[in-house]
């Protein structure tokens, strides 16, 4: 491992990203430290970004200019949850072992984000998370718990998740309401036009909607049969599909599997292992609605006023009573019912849950503050009277 040598000058500040989606959250976060003296940025990136089969998207990392890249590959594709995370937890930890960061910040619920928080625990390193203290179905929420009991400052994009966060046994001084980072870039007037998105993809269609469907890894038995129901309900509907393949868990390649069978050469879709986060913003942006189980449609759409066809449990409870967020179980006629019928149905209201486009802006105040800084990593637990 090369040598570091620290500018004593600075915080120094390692961003741990393992998937393209967190990536795209936090880039803006990177972006505004990158650019201000008082820190010295480092990005450690792991995960799918490695891996050929996923877009080998380090790349659109290194095409945003960011310096001191580290690369590190966890799997080979066809790893455990478990490996992952304990390969993850001795790299990373062989790596802030060497490179000494003041502050170690992961994102959400993903093994490689608690590998990257544990590692800073052990050694006694300042963890901020990113988005904790919300709620969702699967193994993904009990991840994001464990990720913020061993994480030392909470950036929360609400008041919901502050108020979760506080009654897991959070101090309130240690948690801060910046919005989503991704917001940032929703709202952006910086984002690709949809020509320009279409050119790049190699998109034809004028209208399409788009199929966004990850393994629910408590599910697994089902899997199949349930990515075999949906994918001949939008057979069936006739309409125009962009599918993005699925993250790397555990039961991703039942899903690319049925994809390859009862896709491939159907000129109704258009599949694709990864897209670049703001295209992918501007294909949300525009199309008729967005199907499956990723959190973009319940966090990203609704600020389009884009419908969700929300299909299962991975998202369940993460957002309530929005009325273009349609939840559905895996029935045929009722995917292909929602499918036609929002093919024709105009924008909902934008519903804006998640901050404003300020994230950079309220994370960056807050880390040029000296409170924040050498604390105790020593945590305790804080006790809340029940009533």
């Amino acid at each position: 491992m090369e040598k570091y040598i620290k500018d004593t000058k600075k915080k120094r500040v390692v961003f741990l990203t393992g998937t393209r989606a967190d990536f795209g959250k936090i880039k803006s976060l990177i972006r505004g430290l990158s650019k201000n003296h008082k820190f010295d940025v480092h990005v450690f990136a792991t995960g799918m970004h490695m891996l050929s089969k996923y877009g080998y998207t380090v790349d659109e990392i290194e095409k945003e200019g960011f310096p001191n890249i580290y690369k590190y590959i966890n799997h080979s594709g066809n790893s455990s949850m478990e490996s992952v995370m304990a390969s993850t937890l001795i790299g990373f930890g062989n790596y802030v072992k060497e490179f000494k960061p003041d502050l170690i910040i992961v994102h959400g619920d993903r093994v490689e984000a608690l590998a990257g928080a544990l590692a800073g625990s052990f050694q006694n390193i300042t963890v901020a998370h990113i988005e904790g203290g919300e709620i969702s179905g699967t193994i993904d929420e009990h991840i994001r718990h464990a990720i913020s009991k061993v994480s030392h400052l909470h950036f929360v994009a609400n008041g919901e998740a502050r108020k979760r966060l506080i009654q897991m046994g959070e101090y309130p001084k240690s948690i801060f309401t910046i919005g989503s980072p991704d917001i940032d870039i929703m709202l952006s007037k910086n984002l690709p036009t949809l020509k320009e998105t279409k050119k790049r993809y190699g998109i034809s269609y004028n209208k399409y909607s788009i199929l966004a469907h990850h393994a629910v890894t408590t599910e697994l038995d089902t899997l199949n049969s349930q990515t075999d129901t949906l994918v001949q309900a939008l057979l069936e509907s006739n309409l125009n599909y962009i599918v993005i393949h699925p993250s790397n868990d555990p039961g991703t390649d039942t899903i690319r599997s049925v994809y390859a069978k009862k896709l491939t050469n159907n000129s109704k879709f258009k599949i694709f292992p990864s897209i670049r986060f703001e295209h992918f913003l501007t294909l949300l942006k525009n199309a008729s609605f967005i199907i499956g189980n990723s959190s973009a449609g319940i966090r990203e759409a609704p600020y389009y006023g884009v419908p969700t066809i929300n299909l299962g449990t991975r998202q369940y409870k993460r957002i309530t009573g929005v009325e273009s967020i349609f939840n559905c179980n895996f029935s045929k006629t009722k995917i292909l019912e929602l499918a036609k019928s929002l093919s024709t149905t105009n924008r909902f209201k934008p519903v804006k849950m998640f901050g404003y486009g300020k994230s950079q802006k309220n994370f960056l105040k807050i880390l040029t503050q000296n409170k924040v800084w050498g604390g105790i990593v020593q945590k305790q637990f804080r006790d809340i009277k029940l009533i």
